[in-house]
């Protein structure tokens, strides 16, 4: 989809001039490296002798990085120039945009603690550059609905046991389970096995029958239900990895746009090789004898010509 005006030589020149810059390997680098910066100068800050004896040294590298951060956004906008539209389509572009943006807000600089944390949010751009870790991104915000489906589900397993267990030992074990609060922490807690050695204990003290509880409770909860939240993991990461591909090659058609010709050409060869594959299966349908009939078909063949 392009825009409604065609782009002037002017914008088209500024737009091929920024692509070249920001396309090319050092530029990324570069990037990447003041990202690093940008997130060793806030550990450095945590230190309070450092910031009082170089604090301004330390103001200065800031605001140098925010220069730099600045003009990076500049030149990925001047990029897309000639077609703006396409800036905001990729969301990476628009979470860089809202983070160099808020440092330049009045009533945020203002705030300490939400400068710091917009601040950290800058190290997040590291994924723009590292694509495995854009598909790991990818990939948790997918699996977030089958997360939700399996939080559920969680939430009420534990619930029904956390009754059972107010039931069945809050006489014996007030700390414990005491309440359904109490009984459904201790349980949470029993989700990764820690501390089920001590509980089993405990409960066998109370009814020998408390070490199906225990049994059913960590086979359910520790295995099976881990065991599905890994699988929906696992297949985001799958979907999150297709899409990364689907879009790097929606990049290369962008950047290497083929002849309209040159792709007529394409499909023209690729349907005489798909005829050229059904006229050799046909060839060998007919090359294969037909199956001799049965005995017992030659009879009743006869039979029905006699007739």
């Amino acid at each position: 989809m392009t825009d409604p005006m065609p782009a002037g030589s002017g914008r088209r020149r500024l737009a091929a001039r920024c692509r070249s810059i920001t396309e090319a390997p050092p530029f990324g680098m570069g990037v990447f490296a003041v990202i690093l910066l940008n997130a060793a100068l806030m550990g450095l800050e945590t230190y309070s002798g450092l910031v009082a004896e170089h604090r301004q040294a330390l103001q200065a590298a800031e605001q140098s990085c925010l220069a730099l951060f600045t003009m990076e956004m500049l030149l990925r906008v001047g990029a897309h120039a000639d077609r703006p539209k396409a800036f905001f389509r990729d969301p990476w572009n628009i979470f860089d945009l809202l983070i160099v943006t808020s440092a330049f807000l009045p009533f945020l600089r203002e705030n300490t603690t939400v400068l710091r944390l917009l601040r950290l949010a800058r190290v997040l751009r590291t994924a723009r550059f590292l694509p495995h870790l854009r598909i790991l991104l990818l990939a948790v915000g997918r699996s977030l609905p089958g997360t939700a489906s399996f939080l559920f589900v969680g939430a009420l397993v534990v619930y029904v046991y956390a009754m059972v267990g107010w039931v069945s030992f809050a006489s014996a074990d007030p700390q414990h389970y005491g309440s359904i609060g109490r009984a459904a922490l201790t349980l949470f807690l029993l989700t990764t096995l820690d501390g089920l050695t001590d509980a089993v204990r405990a409960g066998l003290e109370i009814s020998r029958f408390s070490i199906l509880y225990y049994a059913s409770y960590a086979l359910l909860a520790s295995f099976v239900l881990v065991n599905v939240l890994i699988g929906v993991v696992l297949n985001s990461l799958d979907e999150a990895r297709e899409m990364e591909e689907a879009d790097a090659r929606a990049r290369e058609r962008a950047a290497n746009p083929m002849d309209p010709a040159e792709e007529v050409r394409d499909r023209i060869a690729a349907a005489r090789l798909a005829l050229d594959d059904l006229e050799a299966s046909l060839d060998l349908a007919k090359s294969v004898p037909p199956p001799a009939p049965e005995p017992e078909l030659l009879t009743d063949r006869r039979l029905e010509a006699a007739r």
